[in-house]
């Protein structure tokens, strides 16, 4: 996003902190990215739905206390979210779940290094298993989201550069799993 886009945006929300019937173009806009963060999560429909609308009425409640940092309005409502299915999760005590593809697992592997068809499918989907929580939510943000690291930092509440060493010392420990099953 460009920063005469963030201008605009934040024009916008200026308009929705004053009178909340203004929301709704940031709504519309993010509904969708939003819901997707979630299933991803969840793959389950109706609970991203749920899930969904209490990230949004937390954002209606909380909207004045919004302030622009330089980053996208979408790190906030992005921090909500994952807030949000980290609760959900807690309080039903069951594990979460990450839908996956190929193009996604490849992204990784090449930023791992390795060379193609080295890696099977399997193997990362049991590694990335065995991340915790908070090392998942990392990678998901970076790899299966696309986020930029400024934007990483914004949602978990980290410092750019603490994102990066994180990004980089979780992917080095996957890549020693995955050659270790490989031996």
């Amino acid at each position: 996003m460009s920063a005469s886009e963030m201008n605009a945006e934040w024009l916008e929300i200026q308009a929705a902190q004053r009178n909340p019937a203004r929301f709704r173009p940031l709504y519309e806009r993010y509904y969708e990215p939003i819901f997707r963060f979630l299933y991803r999560r969840t793959t389950d429909e109706e609970l991203s739905a749920d899930l969904c609308s209490q990230v949004f009425l937390k954002v209606m409640q909380r909207l004045n206390t919004y302030e622009y940092r330089g980053v996208p309005f979408s790190s906030w409502l992005f921090r909500i979210a994952s807030n949000e299915i980290a609760q959900h999760f807690r309080s039903q005590k069951k594990n979460r779940s990450v839908s996956l593809d190929d193009i996604q697992l490849g992204e990784m592997a090449e930023e791992m290094e390795f060379e193609d068809n080295y890696w099977q499918v399997e193997d990362m989907l049991k590694v990335l298993d065995e991340l915790k929580p908070d090392q998942l939510a990392l990678i998901e943000l970076r790899f299966f989201e696309q986020r930029a690291f400024k934007e990483i930092a914004e949602i978990l509440n980290i410092t750019e550069s603490n994102a990066k060493v994180k990004t980089y010392r979780i992917l080095e420990r996957l890549k020693k799993k995955l050659l270790q099953k490989r031996a």
